[in-house]
């Protein structure tokens, strides 16, 4: 198992082939009720978009096997699973011998003498299902403490949103994350991915994110600081490769007069002219929206013959990777990063309270 969390720890089990995938989660409040539909609600968002999305369909029920009574929280563990109905790893043969580029195949079999590369084993982005189950529990305990989280699609390859509409969007169509594609801007990204897919390739993206509601001084410092936590979280999910903050990369080019988040009175109450440490300065929460970048690579399953190596052979070789691929990630992908940004303001919210 594969744990993550101080005092909220979430524990992963399964494999993207294997009968089923699951989670054991320590430090729920017990008593708390959960809703079941919610949770349901949440795992539909993750599931493939019609005519972007891997043909691979899953019900992805959640069961709770323990820990919950007469729909709450009656012990410190919880354990719940989702069994996988659609499996199909025929298509997966001879990547043992031909890794495929891009993915954990190759440093997976020279760490695990007894790995089985099909569907990606441990590695799936199958595996993010239950930590959006878990998510979805925890965003339920945020809100009622004013806590709000909401990820959109915004960047899908070149196609980006409106800088100067920032996040405006999270509260309009919210892009993917409804499935409506009632916009420019959300017609061009379906373009980008479907352009891809009609030549056997791929496309990343980004995912953009806000949290709201979050008290001055909220999170950790140092190793545990709230920024530290959620990088941690966001690099949990398979296919991330960056992580900014505000501005981000963008502060390395600025002086400080223009990147410092001056403060001011509004309303009575303290807050700052802009926000480009993106809400938190010292790893705590500085009173501004706490907002982050996440970066997706393309979908490494391409139909495009590419350059490999045959482990058996010990010579050059070429690998051709057929079946079911999503040929962007991004819009699914949604879903799991406000998870996994839930399940870490519940873990900051349980251990620094």
């Amino acid at each position: 198992m594969y744990s993550l969390g101080n005092r909220l720890r979430i524990s992963l089990f399964g494999k993207s082939h294997n009968d089923c995938i699951g989670c054991i989660v320590e430090g729920l409040p017990i008593g708390m009720e959960i809703d079941f539909d919610r949770v349901q609600e949440e795992l539909a968002l993750r599931k493939p978009s019609d005519g972007i999305g891997t043909p691979r369909k899953e019900p992805d029920a959640v069961v709770f096997e323990e820990g919950v009574t007469d729909g709450k929280v009656s012990s410190r563990y919880v354990m719940l699973k989702i069994m996988n109905t659609n499996r199909n790893s025929s298509s997966y043969s001879g990547f043992n011998v031909t890794p495929r580029p891009g993915h954990a195949d190759y440093p997976a079999l020279m760490k695990f003498k007894d790995f089985d590369v099909a569907g990606g084993a441990q590695f799936s982005g199958r595996m993010t299902a239950p930590l959006v189950a878990v998510g979805a529990i925890c965003k339920q305990i945020l809100k009622s403490k004013g806590i709000g989280i909401a990820a959109y699609s915004k960047q899908i390859h070149i196609v980006k949103d409106d800088a100067e509409h920032g996040f405006g969007a999270i509260y309009g169509s919210r892009n993917y994350r409804t499935r409506a594609i009632d916009d420019t801007f959300d017609r061009l990204m379906f373009d980008a991915i479907t352009a891809a897919a009609e030549e056997g390739d791929s496309v990343g993206g980004v995912v953009g994110c806000m949290i709201t509601g979050l008290p001055v001084g909220f999170g950790g410092i140092w190793f545990d600081a709230l920024d530290v936590s959620l990088s941690r979280a966001m690099f949990s999910i398979p296919a991330v490769k960056g992580v900014q903050f505000g501005k981000g990369f963008e502060i390395a080019y600025m002086k400080g007069s223009e990147s410092n988040d001056q403060y001011c009175m509004k309303d009575g109450e303290i807050s700052a002219y802009s926000n480009n440490m993106g809400g938190i300065c010292g790893g705590m929460c500085d009173g501004m929206p706490v907002t982050f970048d996440v970066a997706f690579k393309p979908t490494p399953s391409i139909a495009k013959e590419q350059r490999t190596v045959n482990l058996e052979k010990m010579c050059d070789d070429t690998v051709k990777i057929n079946g079911r691929h999503d040929p962007c990630i991004v819009p699914r992908a949604v879903a799991v990063v406000e998870a996994m940004a839930a399940i870490t303001l519940m873990d900051q919210l349980l251990t620094f309270r």
